[in-house]
């Protein structure tokens, strides 16, 4: 796998990782501050994401990648 999509791959879990955090945060919270803060986690985790599996499905129509999980 080339570097930059293992980047992407990395990338697409972390966004993962903070869309769960963001639904625990929010269900643990204690006070509307941190309703805001993890409605923002969430909010930034989608866009990255989306911007993420953009960018791997551009480098699948490239034939850079390599891996099986398309």
């Amino acid at each position: 796998m080339r570097p930059s999509d293992l980047s992407l791959q990395k990338t697409i879990k972390i966004t993962e990782d903070l869309l769960a955090l963001a639904d625990q945060g929010d269900a643990e919270r204690e006070d509307n501050g941190c309703g805001v803060l993890y409605s923002v986690v969430r909010d930034s985790a989608y866009k990255i994401k989306r911007l993420a599996e953009a960018e791997r499905q551009a480098h699948i129509k490239k034939g850079w990648w390599k891996s099986s999980d398309e």
